[in-house]
């Protein structure tokens, strides 16, 4: 990516920065900024804790242990991610993950111990033990740390229920953002203008993320003339709970890293012999896997041959989730099947967390920094949010002052101006737009899926763009999320048609490799 020339803006604002998104990635980068006096707005589309990393169970991976070094650490993410990522970013994020790892704790995160020291965990693709966790919701009590502490700073601001726009561009530089809500478009500006907006997952028909994951942001960003890097990488995580034809919730990597055995319809285990690593190859590997076994009948989880006691207490909240559909973990075979989890790529960043759009930073599952190659290693996710906000902030606090008397080469807009109220979206618009949503799903799930051929991306295309023609009210709250969806669909297709051989998580059975 060219070097932007990000001479930040002026702006007459009540605010230093404004960040989209509040999980991990917004919420941490707030706070670190509040905490060097700048002012900061957290836009956020549904309530606050509604994120991608509420829904997190497994934890994050960090150098800890007398064991373990960076070089190990980095050598599995590279083998995970095919060998495609960014080395310098990998190396700069597992050099770093261990102090973010304590600051956290210093927030107070309750991870887990024994005898006074951390308890490390290990997943899929890890040689080591390495991974802090918080039983079986790491991300949740992540995020109720971070909330609690972001509604208590005088100096960060949070809007509920707020769907960012597009972004205000003026002059090659982008000086703020739209805010829509209860129907009424607000033009808010800052200095800098953070994106951390998560993933696209609500585009396919099984996924383990929440409905507010529509890629919102790669949409934004495209719109706004950002480059994009790697969209093709979609990772599907091996083992979401499916029942009644429909993906329920995830079941955490750690499960098969405390030893759950994958089974096929015959109830024999399939990944040994297919990966030295078996259970615990790499995600990508393990999705293909049970995709191609499901050909023949359902894929289950299995931990009958582990101790139950131990296992509900590891595992309390999963095993409470699965009890309420009638399945005792320890005891049952629990029925999985892969579901569309994270995107690797994102908005492209270089390591100071920079868009090629001056002013507007990315960080978190939005963003590329090429941490995950074409398939991410288990939780790498939580670990490269917490560095990268650390390397946004530094960058921010170079150039935003505080007391907003930073020189500029542009001179800013008011603070904020009120638009029009959106249109609203009729009964018959709001089950049109259901339809389309629906069916870009199963559009992208069997075009774009786990596993692709040119044809099928082809026909995915060309349903896409059909769909973008058939939008009534594009300007309605609804019709903007929908076209999001549609947008960010068609990138990653041309991306995945664009990348004739398989890598990573993009497999292409039409490939000659």
């Amino acid at each position: 990516m060219p070097e932007p020339q990000h001479t930040l803006v002026k702006t007459p604002s009540p605010f230093d920065a404004i960040i989209i998104g509040s999980g991990i990635a917004g919420l941490h980068s707030a706070l670190r900024l509040a905490e060097t006096g700048r002012a900061v707005l957290v836009v956020t589309k549904k309530k606050i804790a509604h994120t991608a990393t509420n829904f997190a169970q497994g934890g994050i991976a960090a150098v800890l242990s007398q064991t373990d070094d960076v070089e190990k650490h980095s050598e599995d993410t590279l083998e995970a991610g095919a060998f495609h990522n960014n080395k310098r970013a990998v190396s700069y994020m597992v050099k770093h993950g261990a102090a973010s790892i304590r600051r956290l704790i210093e927030y107070g995160v309750p991870f887990a111990t024994h005898g006074g020291e951390l308890l490390l965990t290990r997943e899929g693709g890890h040689s080591e033990r390495r991974i802090v966790f918080v039983s079986d919701y790491t991300g949740k009590a992540v995020e109720e740390v971070l909330v609690k502490r972001a509604k208590k700073h005088p100096l960060i601001t949070i809007w509920e229920d707020a769907t960012a726009g597009d972004f205000i561009v003026r002059d090659g530089h982008c000086l703020g953002v739209e805010v829509i809500q209860e129907g009424e478009v607000t033009k808010i500006y800052a200095s800098a203008v953070i994106l951390a907006s998560g993933g696209v997952g609500q585009i396919y028909a099984y996924t383990t993320n929440p409905l507010i994951s529509t890629g919102d942001g790669i949409a934004m960003a495209h719109r706004a003339g950002c480059t994009t890097r790697d969209l093709e990488f979609i990772q599907f995580h091996p083992t979401a709970f499916h029942h009644g034809g429909k993906t329920r919730f995830l079941i955490s990597e750690a499960v098969r890293g405390e030893g759950a055995h994958l089974l096929n319809s015959k109830h024999k285990r399939f990944m040994v012999g297919r990966h030295p690593r078996a259970e615990l190859a790499p995600r990508d590997i393990v999705s293909r896997e049970i995709y191609k076994e499901e050909r023949d009948g359902p894929v289950y989880l299995d931990l009958r041959h582990k101790d139950p006691v131990k296992v509900h207490t590891r595992f309390p909240q999963i095993s409470a989730a699965l009890k309420k559909y009638g399945f005792d973990m320890a005891r049952d075979l629990i029925p999985i099947s892969p579901a569309a989890h994270y995107l690797c790529g994102g908005v492209e960043v270089d390591l100071k967390g920079r868009t090629s759009l001056p002013g507007l930073f990315a960080f978190g599952e939005v963003a590329w920094t090429g941490v995950h190659g074409a398939n991410r290693l288990a939780s790498n996710s939580l670990l490269e949010a917490l560095v990268f906000s650390e390397r946004i902030v530094d960058e921010i606090r170079g150039t935003v002052r505080g007391d907003k008397s930073m020189n500029s080469q542009i001179n800013g807009p008011p603070p904020s101006a009120r638009g029009t109220n959106l249109p609203p979206c009729t009964p018959s618009q709001k089950r049109l737009y259901a339809k389309l949503r629906r069916s870009l799903q199963k559009t992208m799930w069997e075009s774009a899926g786990i596993i692709r051929t040119e044809e099928g991306l082809k026909k995915g295309l060309s349903e896409v763009k059909a769909a973008e023609k058939l939008i009534q009210n594009p300007d309605s709250l609804e019709g903007r999320e929908l076209s999001n969806m549609l947008t960010a669909s068609e990138l990653i297709i041309l991306a995945a048609l664009r990348r004739k051989t398989s890598l990573g998580c993009h497999f292409r059975s039409d490939s000659e490799d």
